[in-house]
C-alpha cells in the first residue's frame, strides 16, 4: 500500500501526460528465481513509457527504464515462493492483474533459434525449468535432453493455467526424428503431462529432443500451429523422483494421514506411509499443497473433514458395498471394463447431502458417474457431469433410511490408472461476494456504483454490511448493506471535489454480525463457457481470483484557457 501512495504522489504532477490506462497482457518470463534479478517482457501497451507498477509480493522491486516493453524485477531471496500479481497503472488507471511466479529452483530461458528438431537448444542437466513463448503462428521450441537406459522422464508445461491463449502440446523424439511419446492434455487441465521410459538394454550414448508447440485458444476456424507475443509458457523437465499422486487421494484436516506416493523414479516403498500432518489446516481450505523434500510434485491434495479410506474389493453388489461415513471420503479404481463401484451410507430424512467424485481433475483418464439408490435398488438420483468431466450430486434423502451409491464410467473402461475419490458431506451454509471487474475510477465531485453479486450458497441466509480498505483520502463508502434475500448489492464510491490523485489497491469485505463473520468480495478470473460449441475462458489457473482491487482517483481536467 504504501508503494501505491507513493506514486500516487508522483502521478499527481504528471497526470497531464497519460490519455489512458496502460493495459498488460501478459509478463515474459512468466517467473523469476528467488535471490536473483530478472529482465520482464511486459506484453501490452502503455504510452508513454514507462508505467508504474504493483505487485501484491511486497519484496519485489521494479525498475522502470526507456526500453519500452522492459522492466527489471528483483526478488531477494528471502521473498516467498508462490504465485503473485502484478499490473501497470498510470495516472488514467491500471491494467488487468497478471501472474508472476517466485521460485525457490533455477528459472533458465529458452533460447532462440530452436525451431528444428535438427538444431534443438541443448539441455546438459535434468531437472531444468525453462521459460519460453511461441512468439508467431508455427513456431516450435526444440530442446535436446539426455536420457539414460531404464531412466524414465516426466515433462509438463505450463501455459493454459497461466492464462496464454495457448492449448498446447509436447512430443518427444529420438534422435532419428522418430516420436516415442506425446501428450496433448494432461488431464487436470489443457496443459500436457508427458511421461516416457527408455528401454533398459538401450544404448547409453543418445539424446532426445523434446518440442512444444500449440494451438490458438479458443480454438478458431484453421488449424495450424500457433504463436504469439501472450503465448508464454514454464516446461518442467525432470529426471528423478515425481510424485503424480497419493493413495488414498485425499487428506483429512485435523489429524495426521498417511499416504502411499505414486509416480516416476520414487525409491522402494519405505515400511512406513508417508505421514501428512493435516492439524494445522485451517477451516474451509478445499485443498492443501503436498510438498516432499527431494521431490518435485505436480499436485494438490484434496481436503476433508471426515475419514479418507481406502476402497476394499469386491464391493460390485449391494450386499458387497463399503460403508462410507458422513463426512468422510473412499479412494477407488475401477480396475476393469465394465466395473461398478459400490457403497453404503445411512441418512435421515431431509438430511441435505452433497455426493461428489474427483477423477479428471486430479488428472486420471476416468469420466465417471455416480447414482444413488435406495434400500430396493431403486435409482434415486444421477448425474456423469457437473464440475468439468467430475460427477456432483446435491442431494435431499426422501426419508430415514440406508442408501447405495455406484460409481461407473461412462466409457465402460476400467484400470490401474482409473482412480477416483468419492466424498460424502453435509455441505456447510456460505457465501462467495464477487465483482465483475478488477479495477474502478470514480472522478473528483462524482459516484462510482460497484455491483457486487452476492452467492447464497446451501441455506446460507444473513444480512451484510460492506466495508472497503485502503480507501484513499477524499473518497468515501456510502453505506452499502445487503437484505437476508439479496442477491446484489450496490456500493458507492463518492470522491469529494478536492480529491487528490490517487492509484492504488483497495479491498472489498462483506460482513454479518450473528454471527460476526467477514467474506473478502473477490473478481474470479476462473470462467466457463461455450460459443458454437467451443470452450472459452479457464477452468483452472495457478490463482483463481483477486481479492486486491484497483482504485483510481485521477486529476480532474485543468479548465480550458479564455481566449
Amino acid at each position: 500500500m504504501a508503494q501505491a501512495i507513493l506514486c500516487a504522489a508522483v502521478l499527481a504532477t504528471t497526470a497531464s501526460v497519460y490519455a489512458a490506462p496502460p493495459t498488460l497482457d501478459h509478463v515474459f518470463p512468466a517467473a523469476v528465481q528467488a535471490g536473483t534479478t530478472q529482465t520482464l517482457t511486459f506484453v501490452g501497451k502503455a504510452e508513454p513509457w514507462p508505467p508504474k507498477v504493483w505487485s501484491d509480493a511486497p519484496a519485489l522491486q521494479f525498475t522502470t527504464s526507456t526500453n519500452a516493453g522492459s522492466i527489471v524485477v528483483s526478488a531477494p531471496a528471502q521473498t516467498p515462493p508462490g504465485t503473485y500479481f502484478i499490473r501497470t497503472f498510470n495516472s488514467e488507471g491500471g491494467s488487468a492483474p497478471r501472474f508472476l511466479i517466485v521460485s525457490p529452483h533455477t528459472e533458465s530461458a529458452e533460447a532462440e533459434p530452436n525451431d528444428a528438431a535438427s538444431a534443438p537448444q541443448r539441455i546438459a542437466s535434468l531437472p531444468v525449468t525453462l521459460n519460453g513463448r511461441l512468439e508467431k503462428n508455427g513456431d516450435v521450441d526444440s530442446f535436446s535432453i539426455p536420457i539414460a537406459p531404464g531412466q524414465s522422464i516426466v515433462a509438463w508445461l505450463e501455459a493454459y493455467t497461466l492464462m496464454s491463449p495457448l492449448d498446447p502440446v509436447l512430443r518427444l523424439v529420438d534422435s532419428r526424428g522418430i516420436q516415442v511419446a506425446w501428450n496433448h492434455d494432461g488431464g487436470r487441465s489443457l496443459d500436457p503431462l508427458l511421461t516416457w521410459t527408455r528401454p533398459p538394454g538401450s544404448a547409453p550414448a543418445e539424446t532426445f529432443v523434446l518440442q512444444v508447440f500449440g494451438f490458438v485458444y479458443p480454438a478458431g476456424s484453421d488449424v495450424r500451429f500457433s504463436g504469439s507475443p501472450s503465448s508464454v509458457y514454464r516446461l518442467h523437465v525432470e529426471g528423478g523422483p515425481v510424485v503424480h499422486h497419493t493413495l488414498p487421494l485425499g487428506v483429512q484436516r485435523g489429524v495426521r494421514t498417511p499416504l502411499l506416493l505414486r509416480g516416476w523414479n520414487l525409491p522402494p516403498e519405505p515400511e512406513k506411509p508417508f505421514d501428512f500432518d493435516g492439524t494445522t489446516l485451517p477451516p474451509g481450505t478445499s485443498t492443501t499443497p503436498l510438498n516432499l523434500p527431494g521431490s518435485r510434485t505436480l499436485l494438490d491434495l484434496p481436503v476433508g473433514d471426515g475419514p479418507e479410506k481406502r476402497e476394499a474389493e469386491p464391493n460390485h453388489t449391494a450386499a458387497e458395498a463399503n460403508p462410507l461415513p458422513i463426512p468422510g471420503a473412499v479412494t477407488g479404481d475401477l480396475i476393469r471394463p465394465g466395473d461398478e463401484d459400490r457403497y453404503r451410507f445411512d441418512a435421515k430424512k431431509g438430511e441435505a447431502l452433497r455426493i461428489l467424485l474427483q477423477s479428471s481433475s486430479l488428472g486420471f483418464p476416468l469420466d465417471a458417474w455416480i447414482r444413488v439408490e435406495n434400500s430396493a435398488g431403486k435409482e434415486l438420483a444421477r448425474n456423469d457431469d457437473a464440475t468439468g468431466a467430475d460427477p456432483q450430486l446435491d442431494w435431499t434423502a426422501p426419508e430415514d433410511g440406508s442408501y447405495g451409491i455406484i460409481v461407473g464410467n461412462l466409457l465402460q473402461r476400467g484400470g490401474p490408472d482409473a482412480w477416483y475419490r468419492l466424498s460424502l458431506s453435509r455441505p456447510q451454509p456460505t457465501l462467495q461476494a464477487t465483482v465483475a471487474e478488477n479495477a474502478f475510477t470514480v472522478e473528483p465531485g462524482k459516484t462510482n456504483e460497484i455491483k457486487v453479486t452476492l452467492a447464497r450458497l446451501n441455506g446460507w441466509d444473513a444480512p451484510l454490511r460492506f466495508n472497503m480498505r485502503g480507501l484513499p483520502e477524499g473518497v468515501r463508502l456510502e453505506a452499502g448493506e445487503a437484505g437476508s434475500k439479496e442477491t446484489q448489492a450496490s456500493l458507492k464510491l463518492i470522491a469529494a471535489t478536492n480529491a487528490p490523485a490517487f492509484a492504488g489497491p483497495i479491498r472489498i469485505e462483506a460482513s454479518t454480525t450473528q454471527p460476526d463473520r467477514t467474506y473478502p468480495v473477490v473478481m474470479s478470473l476462473v470462467s466457463a463457457g461455450e460459443n458454437n460449441g467451443v470452450p472459452q475462458g479457464y477452468r483452472r489457473l495457478v490463482r483463481e481470483s483477486i481479492a486486491d482491487l484497483w482504485l483510481t482517483v485521477p486529476t480532474p481536467p485543468k479548465p480550458a484557457e479564455k481566449k
